[in-house]
């Protein structure tokens, strides 16, 4: 548990003020979190980074992570992402016959789709940012209030098992109390902030948010016992790695922007 505080703090210390600042630190800044979640994906089906397929499937991430205010830049060279994408699955697959299959069609499947979820989650984290600080933080509130929430109600009720073939320790108990927690949240930014929702539509969407929140959870745990690992990686000492602290965002961040919060 000291562990696990002294690297929250720590990394709360040099995220915040990146988060507060905005603008290219913190596109910077997600790129760099991004790249480091696809490494512990790759490494966890023991695909190197550091190889043409590994640069290859960086580079198709960095594609899907460039931002919408910066999309001049690419259209000056008259390409769009989906080409720049489409051109590096290509030469994904082309890889593949160059290695004479010792890079499988697999590989290249679990590559592409691991850039993808990556990508997709911390893309619109940059798009969530460039909305409004207060969405970043309604955000991070809403799914630490889910987590405690589940944490500490599962500990003090929990009787039910919710998915015991992939999390053996969540409960349909905390699953619940990790909701209400949410949705206080949700009735604090309400009152509290100049989030564009009432208080009843904001309700209806953090809880939707929040389920999908312990979705995302129990997928990135389903990634780990699939490839029987304990953690996504080490880089954070006491919490594991960065999918480990942002499963639950790479899943409602897309669902956020998909409602029109903004």
């Amino acid at each position: 548990m000291k562990q696990r505080i002294i690297t929250g703090v720590v990394a709360a210390a040099l995220f915040l003020p990146i988060v507060f600042y905005g603008g290219l630190p913190f596109v910077l800044l997600t790129y760099f979190l991004a790249s480091v979640g696809l490494y512990e994906l790759l490494k966890m089906k023991k695909l190197s980074i550091f190889s043409v397929h590994g640069l290859l499937t960086l580079l198709f991430l960095w594609v899907i992570l460039y931002p919408e205010q910066y999309s001049d830049i690419v259209n000056t060279f008259y390409y769009t992402k989906t080409e720049l994408g489409i051109a590096f699955i290509l030469l994904l697959l082309a890889y593949t016959v160059i290695t004479k299959n010792r890079f499988t069609f697999e590989d290249v499947g679990f590559s592409i789709l691991s850039a993808i979820y990556v990508g997709i989650g911390f893309y619109f984290f940059i798009e969530t940012r460039d909305a409004g600080l207060v969405y970043i933080f309604y955000s991070l509130f809403m799914i630490w209030a889910t987590d405690s929430g589940a944490y500490f109600v599962g500990k003090a009720t929990g009787k039910t098992k919710l998915w015991p073939e992939i999390s053996p320790n969540k409960t349909v108990e905390g699953s619940v109390g990790g909701v209400v927690c949410a949705l206080i949240v949700a009735i604090l930014f309400s009152l509290l902030t100049e989030i564009n929702a009432n208080l009843l539509a904001l309700l209806a969407i953090t809880a939707v948010l929040s389920i999908f929140g312990q979705i995302g959870d129990l997928v990135q745990s389903a990634f780990k016992r699939h490839f029987g690992v304990k953690d996504s990686g080490n880089i954070l000492p006491g919490h594991g790695g960065i999918l480990d602290r942002f499963d639950s965002l790479l899943f409602i961040l897309p669902l956020l922007h998909f409602f029109h919060l903004w």
